[in-house]
């Protein structure tokens, strides 16, 4: 079914976008991969061509887009290569960079936003804890005042862009007694004294992505650090979740598609008992009905992305997103590596590195459970 949420100036926007990633992508995808980074390389010259400040304006060097389909054409684009790129981009562009441009201070804006915008100040942000998961309201990351300072400490986990971040939007507790409403959010650069990272996480899929544990020792702030209200960063988180969870869901599908389509043509060439493994009937079966529930699940997020483009998404709609196509995601890649045989439990083949990196969309931007406990409460439940 053709998509009707597009017009020409997208499609203009996404064969740029297609053309940045053949001439600058495509060639280096193993070296990322062994890497484990997308190099600063990549950065910049996404921020050349405008990638990276869909979300900022103009007066602060961005592309100042204003309509958020442009946001998803990108996340399209990018899963299509691999996942790892298209989370390590969302995270920088998609997900840190609105916290700035709509929390931000002026000075902060001014301070950060343009090297945001050129890929010379690559973000990351810090909400998981070791011990807390999907549980924000739960973390121990503690800021204390002292004199004109706060002293940050405490530790992050499962940080994507942790390895390369320059600038770390951490989320950390400033009133105990409040609890969920004693969160505040800081904006923290990573040449601060008393911050250092851990390891290159070691993960299952994804290895593009410079995943890393974060440790704050006595890191000294100020004010003019404080994004957004004090104590008001769980209300933040809160709210800028539903553009996560939908740019999650925009990704998944799209990585899934890009997958089943090869997957197809596999299913076309290779010869078995004398014809196409995709003409016995089960295969055929089955691969109509991969097709139609990754059009049916494309369907639905496109009128999410229509509906937070018109400032209408909902949190539960956007945590039905988030939910629903990870769990397609996996399902379709699952039955593409039964498929391909043998050659999808090897890692050459791009089929088996989907399905590797794709399992951790089940748990990320908030475990499937929590997605489902959200739509449950929403039921009166």
């Amino acid at each position: 079914m053709k998509r009707a949420i597009y017009d020409e100036d997208h499609e203009a926007f996404r064969a740029s976008v297609r053309e940045f990633i053949d001439r600058e992508v495509l060639p280096h995808v193993d070296q990322h991969a062994a890497d484990k980074a997308i190099p600063r390389e990549f950065w910049l010259g996404a921020g050349r061509l405008g990638l990276l400040g869909l979300e900022i304006p103009e007066e602060y060097d961005g592309a100042g887009a204003g309509d958020y389909r442009f946001n998803a054409v990108l996340l399209e684009e990018l899963n299509k290569v691999n996942a790892a790129l298209g989370s390590c981009v969302g995270i920088h562009a998609d997900i840190t960079a609105p916290y700035l441009v709509e929390l931000g201070t002026e000075e902060q804006k001014k301070r950060w936003l343009p090297g945001v915008a050129a890929g010379e100040i690559l973000l990351a942000i810090g909400m998981t804890e070791p011990s807390g998961g999907s549980d924000l309201a739960a973390l121990k990351t503690t800021a204390v005042r002292d004199g004109d300072s706060w002293v940050i400490n405490g530790s992050k986990t499962f940080i994507t862009n942790g390895y390369s971040a320059d600038l770390v939007l951490v989320a950390a507790r400033t009133s105990p007694e409040k609890k969920a409403r004693g969160i505040t959010l800081f904006a923290v650069e990573t040449s601060a004294p008393g911050f250092s990272r851990g390891r290159k996480l070691d993960k299952v899929g994804q290895d593009e992505s410079d995943t890393a544990e974060l440790f704050f020792e006595d890191v000294r702030v100020t004010d003019a650090e404080i994004v957004g209200e004090l104590d008001g960063g769980f209300i933040h988180m809160m709210q800028k979740l539903p553009q996560e969870r939908l740019g999650c869901a925009i990704s998944n599908v799209a990585h899934a598609q890009q997958i089943l389509v090869e997957t197809l043509q596999y299913a076309k060439d290779r010869q078995a008992f004398g014809q196409s493994i995709g003409q016995f009937q089960h295969n055929k079966f089955l691969l109509a009905e991969l097709f139609t529930r990754i059009e049916v699940t494309q369907a639905y997020i496109d009128q999410c992305v229509v509906a937070h483009d018109a400032g209408e998404l909902t949190a539960v709609d956007a945590a039905k997103a988030k939910w629903w196509s990870s769990q397609v995601q996996n399902e379709v890649l699952d039955h593409c590596v039964q498929l391909h045989g043998g050659y999808g439990f090897m890692n050459e083949y791009r089929v088996a590195r989907a399905w590797r990196d794709a399992r951790v969309s089940k748990i990320w931007a908030g475990s499937n459970e929590i997605m489902k406990e959200l739509i449950g409460r929403d039921l009166g439940l």
